[in-house]
């Protein structure tokens, strides 16, 4: 069941890098950052994931990235998720992220499963959500 909403940030993707394909599938490395609220402080997120075409026009997500709020508390995410081809051109993708930090002030996100939407537009354009997963 999903509980709190705990952030919601948009931004703009930063690089793309093509890599070596695993047969016939396509993949790429994808970064982004964006900037919102988490657990009600402003913060900047930086992430890169690794995107895989699979059969049937599925993607394939896994990444890693960290929090920073603005009054200097970090945090760091491991995760995945699968997505699809938008009609526009952008990508839609649906997972699960794990939070680590040392933070007092982010601490209740250690052992917590964190789920997501993350949204990229045709212009690179994105906006993400994430939840508590109860």
């Amino acid at each position: 069941m999903l509980g709190e909403m705990l952030s919601e940030s948009r931004g703009k993707v930063t690089g793309h890098r093509v890599l070596p394909s695993e047969g016939l599938s396509p993949k790429m490395e994808i970064s982004f950052q964006e900037s919102g609220k988490l657990l009600g402080m402003e913060y900047t997120e930086r992430g890169t994931y690794i995107a895989m075409a699979g059969p049937g026009g599925v993607l394939y997500g896994q990444g890693q990235g960290i929090a920073m709020t603005k009054d200097g508390e970090m945090a760091t995410w491991t995760g995945g998720g699968v997505g699809k081809m938008t009609a526009r051109g952008g990508a839609s993708y649906r997972g699960a992220i794990y939070f680590q930090t040392a933070s007092p002030k982010l601490a209740r996100l250690n052992g917590m499963a964190v789920v997501f939407e993350h949204e990229v537009d045709e212009n690179d354009n994105t906006h993400g959500k994430l939840w508590e997963w109860k």
